[in-house]
């Protein structure tokens, strides 16, 4: 399994150098349409030619993948409009080239959307969401399944099907997808990912063991009151679709140009590209992602603890029930005592080093709260913060901090308005959670009335304008922003 930078490595400095692609996902998204051996030797000997065109070499030599179009009326209802989308936004099983970046996968899937013709291991689970609010249960098990698969053929679920995401994972949102399908009545669900949910486990964990005589290891840190989890890539190049811009960053940076690739990477592994939470300051020349202990992350991990002490117990695995539930109540208070800044009044990210507060506000402080973790008192002060600080006219704002980077403000996204809902509904903040929501819902129908679009991020300051920041532009289509409005609405008694 190649990655483009593997297969054609002359070739692949040449194109993502050359400015002959405006994204530097383009050229490693291409079909190939020979082996790796053939285009280096044309290469070769066609490269140092007067007359050689880098353009004519690559249109001869690879292909786009096709990507069927997004049509829409602005004027239609958007879940009926959702609905219609499912079908284009649906990759089936296909034979794909043996030198494709694209990783075949066995069962149908849903892609985002716009520039992302793969699978995205987050992304999914709010877009499984929506299939849940519409019925779509067979693609929903489909896609759970492929994860599985992943899962038991890579150890892990990567960012996303793609050779060159196989080097890192994203948030561990699989426990909570098992219990999606446990939820809509697949009372078998436990027992048929027991196995795939442990070898998750086990890749986050890679390491734990070791740690008396290694303060950290690969995705775990250990601090003086145990084992604590951070995001982390195995390789310390330039993203490879991200190539140009990593470079770019690298010679403005005054970091070690090997940590900045993997802080890039690690922030890529977060869901989080990018964000001021990982910075020093708000510039990305200072990202350090691997020197921080996600509040998120660990939270998700402790879901995942939960979810296998449920799934063991389900399947008779006692000594498996009592292992993981010690694990979950040890995390647990972990993050409800050392997570919560005191003097802050939320839940934030902790510098590995130190094992201090970032004080940094982010939207990540409401996780603690989804997953039932946070104190009353706690529950309390969050809210009295978020509501405070970011809580904007079109709903949750990512960060109070105008960096530039798409996971600050003016943009909210929506997992994060999920996460915010069902974190505030669960401790009695009903009406809050409500206000948010609509606002939410509001949001996506202007844009929608506008544009005939569900988008991958919304402005939340400003919800008649089109969101913007970060590496690419606004993509079209979207996953989690389809499944997180029917999602939204069917919580709230409205119709899907």
């Amino acid at each position: 399994m190649l990655t483009p930078d593997q297969a054609y490595p002359q070739l692949f400095i040449a194109v993502q150098t050359s400015g002959l692609f405006a994204d530097s996902k383009t050229f490693v998204d291409l079909e190939p349409l020979c082996s790796p051996q053939e285009i280096n030797r044309a290469y070769l000997e066609q490269c140092g030619s007067p007359e050689f065109d880098l353009g004519s070499f690559v249109a001869e030599f690879f292909r786009a993948e096709e990507v069927p179009n997004v049509r829409s009326d602005a004027s239609s209802d958007i879940c009926e409009h959702i609905r219609k989308l499912w079908p284009v936004l649906t990759r089936k099983p296909e034979t794909l080239s043996e030198y494709s970046s694209r990783l075949p996968l066995l069962k149908p899937y849903i892609v985002p959307g716009g520039r992302f013709n793969e699978i995205y291991y987050w992304d999914s689970y709010f877009t499984q969401l929506g299939l849940a609010a519409q019925g779509e249960g067979e693609l929903l098990r489909a896609m759970v399944d492929n994860f599985a698969d992943l899962i038991n053929t890579l150890g892990f679920i990567p960012n996303g099907n793609r050779s060159y995401f196989c080097s890192r994972s994203q948030p561990p949102f699989f426990a909570l997808m098992v219990e999606l399908l446990q939820s809509e009545g697949d009372t078998e669900a436990y027992a048929r990912y027991f196995d795939a949910l442990e070898r998750e486990y086990r890749f986050w964990m890679d390491g734990a063991d070791a740690l008396a005589s290694k303060r950290a290891y690969r995705r775990v840190t250990l601090s003086e009151w145990g084992v604590v989890n951070r995001y982390w890539d195995d390789v310390a190049t330039a993203r490879q679709e991200s190539y140009i811009e990593d470079v770019e960053l690298s010679e403005k940076s005054a970091q070690d140009t090997q940590q900045l690739y993997r802080n890039l990477r690690a922030g890529a592994e977060s869901g989080w590209d990018f964000s001021s939470r990982w910075c020093v300051d708000d510039s990305l020349t200072t990202i350090r992602t691997t020197e921080l202990l996600p509040v998120d992350l660990n939270t998700l991990l402790y879901l995942l603890e939960s979810t296998l002490a449920r799934a063991a117990a389900a399947t008779g695995h006692i000594a498996s029930e009592q292992r993981y539930a010690l694990a979950a109540e040890a995390r647990g208070e972990i993050i409800q005592k050392r997570f919560f800044d005191n003097q802050a009044g939320y839940f934030v990210d902790l510098e590995s080093g130190s094992m201090t507060s970032t004080k940094r506000l982010t939207l990540a402080t409401l996780f603690p709260l989804f997953a039932g973790i946070a104190t009353e008192e706690q529950a309390a002060s969050v809210v009295a913060v978020v509501e405070q600080r970011l809580l904007r006219k079109g709903g949750w704002v990512t960060t109070d901090v105008h960096s530039g980077e798409q996971w600050d403000a003016p943009n909210g996204w929506a997992p994060l308005q999920w996460i915010a809902f069902i974190g505030l509904n669960n401790y009695g903040f009903n009406e809050l959670a409500q206000e948010a929501a609509s606002a939410w819902l509001q949001t996506n129908e202007i844009i929608f009335r506008q544009h005939g679009k569900m988008i991958e991020k919304y402005n939340v300051e400003q919800p008649e304008l089109l969101s913007g920041g970060g590496e690419y532009a606004v993509q079209d289509g979207f996953g989690w922003s389809n499944g997180v409005y029917l999602a939204l609405r069917k919580a709230m008694g409205l119709g899907v």
